[in-house]
């Protein structure tokens, strides 16, 4: 159902989209503490272990224990509300752009839609349209996400006027460059992966086998997304320092806090002073999440679109009837 496919062309971009914005919404509730602490952690210079002192954050259990006795539970749903705007929208435009593009690939070019190297390139196009659209809500995010208390920001329409007054409307778009350059090969490679993963199921499971699609579409998604992430994550964490940069008084209470210039620079400092390990804290909490995500996002992305053919169908046959 990702893509488009000739030979069952069911679903509009609008109905993409619709999909889209629902999938991004229910997984958005469901993964936001793992992305509360994923953050927590790429944010922190200190080293993730208990042997170091100063580091405020050791692992994810005791993550977990430490913001909720400092913080209380709504802590991990912190920056939800620019967080859910960010889904529905970069789900609405990605998917609506992939549908979109697919079928472009199979009109205009000779190429196979269903192609894993077309799903790799729609697909990173598709999440580049889609991240600059949705960029300033992703920096709101991850600005609630990193406060501690006191709150810098008392809620989203704060944010907006605190930070557009002291750092200027470009302040939205922190982190753009390394998120563009992380977004393409990520998205692409999560497209490509599952639809290779997706192939390999239907020829190692016989047909009469194949009543699950809803749990393979799970199992796919999810190793789609940790194949991805692994190979892309430190430019996810660039991106996170980034968005920080101007926001440190926020960070006083979590350890030391740093300013960068830019990306090298960004790139330069953690190299210098956390060491290779430096580029890929945070990686458990974010393959975690990009399993659990993921695999969401594409099982509920098919769900809603199964459901929306189901309803077309019927539509027509009531008609026909009629």
């Amino acid at each position: 159902m990702v893509g488009y496919d000739p030979e069952a062309n069911c679903v509009s971009a609008a109905e993409a989209a619709a999909a889209g914005s629902a999938s991004g919404l229910v997984t958005r509730v469901i993964i936001s503490p793992l992305d509360v602490i994923k953050i927590r952690f790429q944010l922190q210079i200190e080293q993730l272990s208990s042997r170091n002192p100063g580091a405020k954050y050791h692992g994810i259990l005791q993550a977990v224990q430490r913001i909720f006795q400092e913080e209380g539970l709504a802590a991990f749903w912190k920056g939800h509300v620019p967080a859910q705007f960010l889904s529905v929208g970069y789900g609405a435009v990605q998917f609506m752009a992939f549908e979109s593009l697919t079928k472009l690939v199979h009109n205009v070019t000779s190429y196979n839609a269903r192609d894993s190297s077309v799903h790799f390139v729609c697909g990173g196009l598709a999440a580049c349209t889609a991240t600059v659209a949705v960029q300033p809500l992703d920096t709101l995010r991850t600005r609630f996400a990193a406060q501690g208390e006191p709150k810098v920001y008392c809620n989203l329409r704060h944010a907006v006027v605190t930070m557009y007054q002291t750092e200027g409307p470009r302040t939205f778009y922190r982190g753009l460059t390394p998120t563009i350059i992380a977004v393409f090969p990520y998205a692409g490679l999560q497209f490509s992966f599952y639809n290779i993963l997706q192939q390999f199921s239907d020829w190692m499971i016989p047909a009469e086998g194949k009543k699950g699609g809803n749990v393979k579409n799970l199992v796919c998604g999810s190793c789609a997304g940790i194949i991805s992430k692994t190979l892309t994550y430190p430019l996810d964490l660039f991106k996170k320092r980034l968005q920080v940069g101007g926001f440190e008084q926020a960070r006083a209470a979590f350890g030391q806090v740093r300013t960068y210039s830019g990306l090298l620079d960004c790139i330069r400092q953690i190299m210098r002073e956390e060491g290779p390990s430096g580029f890929f804290k945070g990686l458990s909490p974010s393959l975690l999440k990009a399993a659990v995500s993921t695999g969401l996002v594409f099982f509920w992305y098919e769900l809603f679109c199964s459901l929306l053919c189901a309803l077309k169908n019927i539509d027509s046959a009531a008609r026909k009837e009629g």
